[in-house]
């Protein structure tokens, strides 16, 4: 700096001094790549075709135009969902992998697992919920009961005959299936699948009579005569289409158990990238196209911010592992 230059010259050129680049060294921008630049994975831990998948995609669909990236859905089904949990956990955290969690994987999984392989609220950030809804026992037309009444009525006079399908040990179709046993003092025998799809195939083909199965991926089949439904397991009625139905807890008073599906992410994903996903979500949960979706399968959006989700999950474990206790449940069982 020469003498003749002024204080305001001087001050002038300090101002501008970090922004000047060095030769050669492009301008540094502040400007962030806006996220995702790439396809994003959405794992299910279970097969195709139970709620968790239904709305899983029905959410990917939307994703995708908002996001103008394909998101997939990959499915890694069996083992009570731990597998597919595992692939989330391991998954690099950058916010291109995420993972639906549900009652029975994030909920019923803790306690019904001593070893179990990944801790819910440490390996994972929460995300927002998605759906809450109830389950349904649904049968094979042949089956001689057609209400929940009836059913407790023919199982107390034949106990040990008759046998259900569930989704698979330790998820809500099962244990909520138990609880109504438990209460309702029954012994009904249990016949786990690696997934609702499956089971309800069997249903379907009459080689199992009797499931509690989500309303979501009932309701196609009940609503076309293939398969009957005896009552839902929340404590009130649910709105149509299925307003018809009668609760369990009205034969069974104070029955009401409803499973959830929502979406974690792995830990140490951005908490940028978090809170993206989840404002996104909650809004297309908000949009009346999407709740109509919602509607037409029996089954109510939850939206929550990623705290209310994680409080959430933590009572609902607190919540299932009283169940998984007073039945003895155990993996495989």
């Amino acid at each position: 700096m020469t003498r003749s230059t002024t204080r305001r010259q001087a001050i002038a050129l300090g101002l501008a001094a970090p922004f000047i680049a060095a030769p050669g060294i492009a301008p540094h921008t502040h400007a962030q790549t806006p996220w995702p630049t790439k396809p994003v994975r959405i794992i299910v831990p279970f097969p195709p075709g139970q709620a968790a998948d239904i709305f899983a995609r029905l959410m990917a669909e939307k994703l995708t135009e908002l996001w103008k990236q394909q998101v997939v859905v990959e499915n890694k089904g069996g083992g009570g969902g731990i597998p597919g949990v595992e692939a989330g956990k391991a998954a690099t955290p950058d916010g291109y992998t995420l993972l639906i969690a549900t009652s029975g994987t994030f909920g019923v999984n803790p306690s019904l697992y001593p070893d179990l392989p990944y801790r819910p609220l440490v390996d994972f950030k929460p995300i927002t919920n998605i759906i809450r809804g109830p389950l349904v026992i649904v049968a094979h037309p042949g089956f001689p009961a057609s209400t929940v009444a009836e059913l407790i009525e023919l199982a107390r006079k034949e106990p040990g005959k008759h046998s259900y399908a569930s989704a698979g040990p330790g998820t809500a179709q099962h244990l909520s299936m138990e609880l109504f046993k438990l209460q309702a003092k029954l012994d009904i025998v249990h016949i786990p699948y690696k997934g609702s799809g499956p089971a309800m195939a069997d249903l379907l083909g009459g080689h199992v009579k009797l499931m509690m199965d989500s309303t979501a991926s009932a309701l196609g089949a009940i609503r076309d005569g293939r398969i009957k439904a005896l009552g839902v397991t929340t404590a009130t009625r649910v709105p149509p289409p299925l307003d018809n139905v009668p609760s369990i807890g009205e034969t069974v008073a104070g029955y009401d158990s409803a499973g959830w599906s929502g979406i974690v992410a792995p830990a140490n994903t951005p908490d940028a990238v978090v809170n993206k996903v989840n404002a996104d979500l909650v809004a297309l949960m908000r949009d009346p196209a999407v709740l109509r979706q919602f509607a037409e399968r029996a089954t109510l959006a939850a939206p929550m911010t990623p705290a209310e989700f994680a409080a959430f999950m933590e009572k609902d474990m607190a919540t299932w592992a009283e169940v998984v206790k007073a039945t003895g449940t155990k993996p495989g069982t």
